[in-house]
């Protein structure tokens, strides 16, 4: 019996999942779907190990079953997978998780900025601009792909859209960010990070543990 820890959520597992929704198929059309409709800026499909890593964890789970082995004298067998009945659950309930949950990931760039008084803030502002200047890049992908949708309606492009509005607002947070580290409004050095880190340290006004 699977339990509710063992299930836990995978973007790459909701994605495999989502696509055995429309039909069987096997690892090789998937990873080339999801490509094409560009799912590999969401879900990590760089290496087909990944996507043979999560079939085999959603085979253990009963939530995909093997199916017939495509052969070919071109390319190796294949094999095809379809989706059980409890898979398209516990898709349902992963996808309803994924779209209602809030601040359940850690993703690199906040525990980056939690210790950013570790650098001097010349070093910091010059890494940010590199980052914002990254990012203008991305936007401009981005936008770029989304024209090339064409009329593919709304429904199709919710993805892309939600990265075009996340990376426009991180563009706006770090070119403010930099403005006021240019003129002095957020400034630290050792001396002040010393002071500020002993008047806040636990006890400091003699709470007891």
């Amino acid at each position: 019996m699977t339990t509710k820890n063992t299930a836990r959520p995978s973007p790459l597992g909701l994605m495999i999942l989502a696509l055995l929704f429309e039909e069987p198929m096997h690892a090789y059309r998937m990873q080339k779907l999801m490509k094409s409709r560009g799912k590999d800026a969401v879900v990590n499909v760089r290496q087909r190990t990944s996507v043979h890593q999560t079939l085999d964890r959603l085979l253990r789970l009963g939530l995909i079953r093997k199916g017939k082995t495509e052969r070919s004298e071109s390319h190796p067998d294949r094999t095809v997978y379809a989706i059980t009945s409890r898979g398209r659950e516990t898709a349902e309930k992963w996808l309803k998780r994924m779209l209602s949950a809030a601040g359940d990931e850690f993703p690199d760039f906040p525990a980056a900025l939690s210790v950013v008084t570790m650098l001097p803030p010349a070093e910091v502002k010059s890494e940010l601009r590199a980052r914002a200047r990254a990012l203008r890049e991305e936007l401009k992908r981005l936008r770029a792909a989304r024209r090339s949708a064409g009329k593919l309606p709304r429904v199709f492009l919710l993805d892309e859209n939600y990265r075009i509005a996340i990376v426009r607002t991180e563009i706006s947070f770090l070119e403010k960010l930099v403005a006021d580290m240019e003129d002095g409004s957020l400034r630290w050095d050792q001396e002040w990070i010393r002071s500020i880190a002993s008047e806040f340290e636990p006890n400091a006004r003699g709470e007891r543990e």
